[in-house]
């Protein structure tokens, strides 16, 4: 794709005046299926060096293979057992989008384009907690798990210790098998072998960070539990149809992780992609979401996830300091070297998914299939052009 056409910039426009919000001016959503575009000079910012951006990202794809079955083996061949267990797509090239105020002023690729979309998955499961405490349903992110899930999956001296706030933070390392997957076989340590790994010595809930699928999982499934309903269906009646969302969107578990709840089976769904499953979505709807948590979790005039949860969740955890409720923070062991501004905050999934949220700057920036290793880099050209 040439870069004059992975610019929108509004030609249209009659005005040409810079842009500038005055203190009343009601803040900018887009309506479903519809996204005003606006050139980004109207905001004082330099399309030259915007479009320097783009092209970086456009250069520099996911080394990856295309065929994410190809990817996901390759990726995790370390772990033993592992297998793809849900659904899986062949991904597209590298696309984007770079909203200002709420409007587009720079896209690439195919932002129309439905792809996995891996461990950004995690960051609409923590918000499915934040409804659920928001609406009552868990009281707490510090009470007991055990108190509302009573199925067997908490028992035992170190389970029975795992709060809410350490399966959000994965700090819990819980133990056990979760639909045939052993906690330990998931992204296992460089070091050692199986029966190093299956007989390790456990951390205390809430003290050691673990990316973990396993554990990951758990938390769905015990949301599941709350809810009564799936995770799906509560994502879409409460985040994604007020944002007005596409109907496009999906969210996958494993094929064989049904869960009779009130007499019905319910699939309890993942939250990653690196077993297969996990949401796919297209880049609009992530960008969406984006803007969701980029204006406090407000829609209009309406409040969707309340701004004492995103606080919450953006709060570094006594584990990790780059790390919230399942949104990585740029402070700490994984700041990114090319930017300062330790107030950004993303959702981060394999294979380079990324939403950027830049509250700052009234600023959300969505990348796919982007090297994961230049997302510094990325950001950087961006908020230069600033």
């Amino acid at each position: 794709m040439h870069l004059s056409k992975t610019l929108l910039l509004s030609a249209l426009l009659a005005s040409t005046s810079l842009y500038t919000k005055s203190s009343d001016e009601a803040a900018y959503f887009p309506e479903r299926g519809q996204w005003e575009q606006k050139n980004a000079s109207d905001f004082g910012i330099s399309s030259t060096k915007l479009e320097k951006a783009v092209q970086f990202a456009l250069d520099n794809e996911y080394s990856g293979s295309r065929d994410l079955r190809i990817a996901i083996l390759k990726g995790f061949e370390r772990e033993p057992f592992h297998e793809i267990l849900g659904p899986t797509k062949k991904r597209g090239g590298p696309s984007g989008l770079i909203i200002k105020d709420g409007y587009i002023i720079a896209q690439w690729g195919q932002p129309e384009r439905v792809d996995m979309t891996f461990s950004v998955t995690k960051s609409y499961l923590s918000t499915i907690a934040g409804l659920a405490v928001d609406k009552g349903l868990i009281k707490k992110t510090s009470d007991l798990v055990g108190d509302y899930v009573w199925s067997g999956e908490f028992a035992g001296r170190h389970n029975s210790q795992i709060k809410w706030q350490d399966l959000l933070d994965q700090s819990s390392d819980w133990s056990g098998e979760l639909f045939g997957i052993k906690d330990w076989a998931d992204r296992p340590p460089r070091d050692g072998d199986i029966d190093d790994w299956k007989n390790r010595k456990l951390n205390t809930p809430g003290s050691v960070m673990e990316y973990n699928d396993v554990r990951v999982n758990l938390l769905a499934y015990s949301l599941l539990q709350v809810w009564r309903q799936t995770l799906p269906q509560v994502l879409k009646a409460h985040v994604m149809d007020p944002i007005d969302a596409s109907t496009t969107w999906r969210w996958f578990g494993y094929d064989h992780a049904w869960v009779t709840v009130d007499g019905m089976q319910m699939k309890s769904v993942t939250g990653g992609g690196h077993s297969g499953a996990g949401v796919f979505i297209n880049t609009y709807d992530q960008a969406r979401f984006g803007l969701l948590f980029e204006r406090d979790g407000r829609w209009n005039d309406q409040t969707v996830i309340s701004k004492k949860w995103i606080e919450e969740a953006l709060t570094s955890s006594s584990a990790n300091e780059s790390y919230g409720y399942m949104w990585w923070l740029n402070k700490g062991p994984r700041k990114w070297q090319e930017v300062d501004d330790e107030s950004l905050f993303y959702a981060a999934g394999f294979g380079g998914n990324f939403i950027v949220v830049d509250q700052k700057n009234d600023l959300v920036v969505v990348t796919r299939w982007l090297e994961p290793s230049k997302i510094g880099a990325f950001i950087s050209l961006i908020k230069e052009s600033l």
